[in-house]
């Protein structure tokens, strides 16, 4: 079985349009593209038209996924999201002990993970040490480069 992920609506939305693309505008350029592989000739010895199939086949592998990512989705209300603790969605101010860098990221769904607009992953080591966490408290991270000591300043949705 699948395992249940969350989404905020944001990303929610993308992961449907990204879907009904496939299946719109994507099925129909990759039918074109064997289409015009099966007019040049002998397809024993045409390469495009098995590059063409091949595209279909990890197309089609990609809408699947997309399927059932969706099929075990759940989305987040954020207006529910308790500010006392770094939960999913959370909105986290943090100061690095080490060098007294302070960042603000939001922890958000895999699929939406995205560093420069300030969205980590829940699933990364750094958004794994602040789950459950509050203001003031101060988490002990293990990343490659090694441990970091990261102050919770404010906590937000």
């Amino acid at each position: 079985m699948a395992e249940i992920r969350y989404y905020s609506q944001e990303g929610l939305d993308k992961l449907k349009e990204e879907l009904h693309y496939l299946k719109t505008e994507g099925r129909a350029n990759i039918a074109k593209a064997i289409s015009e592989a099966r007019d040049k000739g002998d397809l024993s010895e045409n390469a495009e038209y098995d590059a063409a199939k091949e595209a279909q086949g990890h197309h089609e592998a990609k809408i699947a996924q997309l399927e059932d990512a969706l099929a075990h989705a759940r989305l987040l209300d954020e207006s529910t999201i308790d500010t006392s603790k770094v939960l999913a969605l959370s909105i986290v101010k943090i100061r690095n002990k080490g060098n007294n860098a302070v960042m603000t990221f939001q922890l958000v769904a895999e699929t939406e993970a995205d560093m420069k607009s300030g969205k980590i992953s829940v699933n990364s080591p750094i958004a794994q040490g602040l789950l459950g966490k509050s203001v003031g408290d101060v988490a002990e991270v293990q990343v490659p480069a090694g441990k970091m000591e990261l102050e919770i300043l404010e906590i937000s949705r």
